[in-house]
């Protein structure tokens, strides 16, 4: 009998192994085997870097949004926005779309609040005063080891929002706002 409960024990620990997530070499990997979205970012003016997981499947994570919120935060002021969680995907499958899902981005500006935009406007050209940056919607990007007019294709051909491409400061903007390109 005790051998009985003995397997019935084994048997019920495996069970609940096979149901609950794993932690294989870094990578969340549910039972399902549902896709892992990780971005691995470097944060130009911050020095800061970030690895993490924000989406397993279809269900996004709110710890990993929130990192990913703080981290993209507005560099000259502090202030953090909630992003649109489609700019994350679209920066995942952009870089599967290079064939450089593990490589880390990095970021020329992320979130702005009014303010930064328009500092930016009075001290620079080419920003628009009613910039997708101001509504967490739009990041400034460069992928190193890809060229950025390669980039800036890949992102054309995704078709997911507006694509901006500045050859002399040798950045893409990507944003999820309706489809246009500069």
């Amino acid at each position: 009998m005790s051998r009985k409960k003995s397997l019935t024990a084994v048997l019920g620990a495996l069970l609940v192994l096979l149901a609950v997530p794993s932690v294989r070499a870094g990578n969340i990997t549910p039972h399902a085997a549902q896709p892992v979205y990780r971005l691995r970012l470097y944060h130009l003016h911050t020095g800061e870097r970030l690895d993490v997981v924000y989406r397993i499947g279809d269900r996004y994570l709110p710890e990993g949004i929130a990192r990913l919120d703080h981290f993209l935060r507005d560099h000259r002021t502090g202030d953090v926005k909630d992003y649109d969680v489609r700019e994350f995907d679209l920066l995942h499958d952009l870089l599967a779309k290079l064939d450089h899902p593990d490589s880390e981005i990095d970021i020329v500006c992320g979130y702005r609040t009014p303010w930064s935009n328009n500092y930016l406007r009075e001290h620079t050209h080419g920003v628009a005063e009613h910039s997708q940056h101001m509504e967490a919607k739009a990041i400034d990007i460069r992928i190193p080891g890809v060229p950025t007019d390669r980039v800036r294709d890949a992102a054309l051909s995704l078709g997911r929002g507006g694509v901006g491409y500045y050859a002399q400061s040798d950045f893409v903007h990507v944003d999820v706002g309706r489809v246009r390109r500069w």
